[in-house]
Parts: structure tokens; C-alpha cells; sequence
């Protein structure tokens, strides 16, 4: 077949994350079956207008904040008849591939933002956001959906998407690289946030949790890996709650480098108001790291409560407070989660995600020809 993906962002674009992870996970292993793939991405000024990964042929176009106003003219220069099947990665609003092409759309959807885009941008943005997502189901009524956990799958349907149109597939994990590694010493109250730093992750909600644990005389030490546009906000905010000493900002940095830091965590935290999955959640687990995270869609279904860490209410810094207290000063409950995480994490891998997905792929094209 040929194949193709759109998403904003490709695996080379700083700001990739676990959408574009599994995407591209996805992509190469449909490459693997004989497939021909061309995943169209929006510009980025330092990279090839071109260039192929994992055998995966990225065509980037356009910005960031023009790519699906252009995206159908660059598609229809690609020859859209020649294709057999689209599929369109739902990870930030979508650009309706169903309205201006006969091809068959298979939606991947992570997560959908609904009201949370309100606390992240300004009213008119998120009131973009939510008119664009609320054409959805009138849009796409006769594509094939894959969602990413039931939280999502739940969304769509309340939506209007009817339930037998979507298939959930958790995603997987590299459990080759992900490991736990017995010579890597953990940090006694080492702390740990991976993803990118917008509002609605809530880093801001764990550095209220970090000031209460200190009044607690509760020691703890938080590195932040990522960048985004609220990483000035969090920064002034570390100032004012007087954490200078406690909180390292890492940036960007190496999948080894991640590691390192998933190793040697005592718990990572992801207090997000919501996510399609939660990757990191499992990547932690994977190196037997326990989670603390809001009790909140995608995360409710990545992290077992009481068993591979603990869910708490969403923007509580008090509840997230008293959870880390129960893990960072008990360490029989932290190796019991740790032990239970491990075995947690074991269950996902990439290669049966992409098989499930292999099935899908296939049964939508077979289904718009029958």
C-alpha cells in the first residue's frame, strides 16, 4: 500500500513527544511490512525540507501555524488519488483530510483537548480548538478511529463517534532500552518531570506539592527534562516559592540521558490535567520507577492506583503533597510499586501495538474497497 501520515510534528522536531513516538513507531514497522510511506510534518528552519528515517519519508511544509490551512494544496501536489489510505494523527486539531480527499482516513487520536485548551491559551485559541473539534464526528463519520486508551475512546464516543468505529491500542514501549539498571544509585527524594512545559501538565501544581513536603521538613529534589512556552512561568515560580536549591530545569535532552534520570528517580510525577496515554508513565515504570500523577484521562489508564503508584485529584498540590509523603518516606511501599511496575510495563511493547495497527490499516482499506 502507500501510505499517508499527517502530523504536525515528525520525530526530528524539538517538540516531538509521545504522540509523535508512537506515530512514527507505527510508520516504520508499516515500512517493514512493504509498505511506501510519506508522513507530511510542518517546516522546521534547521531541517531537511526532506528526508527519510527508519525508512519513513518525512516531507516537511508549511509552519507551525499555517499547516493545516496548507496542507490539502501540498497533499493534492503529492497525487492523493495515488494513495491508498490517509492517516491523519489527531494530536492537535484536525486538518479534515475526510473533506478534501476520496481516500480512505483512518484518525489516530491521542486525546482530544475539550474545555482543558481554556486553561492553557487564551479564550479565542481555545475557542478555535474546541469549534474545530466539535466538527469531528460530522467530518469524519465514515472514517475508522484508533484510540490510544479508553479514556479517549470514552471521549469520542460521547462525542458522537459511534463505538464500533474505534478500535483501542494502547501504545508500546522500547522495554531493550527502558530497563532498570541495578548499578544506577537512586536519589533519595529525587523527583522527576518528563514532557513538555505547558499549563495544563501541571509542573506548577508539584512545585505547590514540593513547598508543602518542605514544610514538612520532607527533603525532595525535582528535575524538569523538557522545554515548552510556559518554562518562564515555572521558572519565576521556583523563585518565588524560594526552590532555587531543589529544582534543576534540563531542557531538551538524549533518550540516554532520560534514562539516566528515570534510573536514579525515586518517583516521577505527572500532574497533568490530562493525556492521551502517558508514555512517560510507562517508560518510568519500565526502569522501575513509581508513579504519582492526576487522577485524570489517558493517565487513569496508564498508572494502576495502589499498585504501580498512586492517582491523586488534579491541581491539588496538598493531595499530591501527602502521595509522594507515603512513597518518599516508605520504602516498602516504594519497592513494592516498583516491583509491580516493572511487571506493568513488561506488557506493552511497539511491535504488537504495530501489529494491532498492521490489522487495522488493512481492514480499513479492504473495507472502502469492498
Amino acid at each position: 500500500m502507500r501510505i499517508l501520515a499527517l502530523n504536525w510534528r515528525d520525530p526530528h522536531n524539538p517538540e516531538a513527544g509521545g504522540a509523535e513516538i508512537h506515530l512514527h513507531e507505527i510508520l516504520k514497522r508499516a515500512v517493514k511490512a512493504g509498505h511506501e510511506v510519506i508522513h507530511v510534518s510542518h517546516a522546521i528552519q534547521w531541517l531537511p525540507d526532506k528526508e527519510v528515517i527508519d525508512g519513513v519519508q518525512i516531507h516537511r511544509h508549511g509552519k507551525w501555524y499555517s499547516y493545516n490551512f496548507t496542507l490539502k494544496a501540498y497533499c493534492k501536489s503529492l497525487d492523493l488519488d495515488s494513495f491508498d489510505l490517509i492517516i491523519e494523527d489527531i494530536c492537535k486539531v484536525p486538518v479534515f483530510s475526510p473533506k478534501w480527499s476520496k481516500t480512505p482516513v483512518l484518525a489516530i487520536v491521542p486525546h482530544l483537548f475539550g474545555t482543558t485548551a481554556y486553561r492553557e491559551v487564551s479564550f479565542l485559541k481555545a475557542a478555535y480548538v474546541n469549534i474545530l473539534e466539535w466538527f469531528i464526528p460530522r467530518i469524519y463519520w465514515k472514517s475508522s478511529f484508533v484510540a490510544i486508551s479508553d479514556s479517549t475512546k470514552n471521549d469520542l464516543v460521547r462525542r458522537g463517534i459511534p463505538a464500533e468505529q474505534i478500535s483501542v491500542i494502547p501504545c508500546g514501549i522500547d522495554t531493550d532500552f527502558y530497563k532498570q539498571d541495578p548499578a544506577v544509585h537512586r536519589e533519595k527524594g529525587r523527583l522527576l518531570f518528563v514532557g513538555r512545559l505547558k499549563k495544563y501538565k501541571g509542573v506548577q501544581h508539584l512545585l505547590g506539592a514540593m513547598k508543602i513536603l518542605q514544610s514538612r521538613n520532607i527533603s525532595t529534589n525535582l528535575a524538569i527534562i523538557g522545554q515548552g512556552d510556559y518554562s518562564h512561568a515555572l521558572k519565576l515560580l521556583v523563585g518565588k516559592l524560594h526552590l532555587q536549591d531543589n529544582v534543576s530545569f534540563e531542557g531538551f535532552i538524549s533518550q540516554e540521558d532520560k534514562l539516566h534520570w528515570l534510573q536514579k528517580a525515586s518517583v516521577a510525577v505527572f500532574p497533568s490535567a490530562k493525556e492521551g496515554w502517558g508514555l512517560t508513565v510507562i517508560e518510568a515504570n519500565c526502569c522501575g520507577t513509581p508513579v504519582v500523577a492526576s487522577d485524570s484521562d489517558g493517565l487513569r489508564d496508564s498508572v494502576k492506583n495502589g499498585e504501580t503508584g498512586l492517582l491523586v485529584k488534579h491541581e491539588d498540590p496538598s493531595a499530591l503533597a501527602d502521595a509522594l509523603e507515603s512513597i518518599l518516606t516508605n520504602s516498602e511501599k516504594r519497592e513494592e510499586f516498583s516491583r509491580n511496575a516493572l511487571v506493568w510495563a513488561r506488557s506493552f511493547n511497539w511491535d504488537h501495538t504495530g501489529e494491532k495497527m498492521l490489522e487495522v490499516i488493512s481492514r480499513t482499506v479492504r473495507k472502502n474497497n469492498a
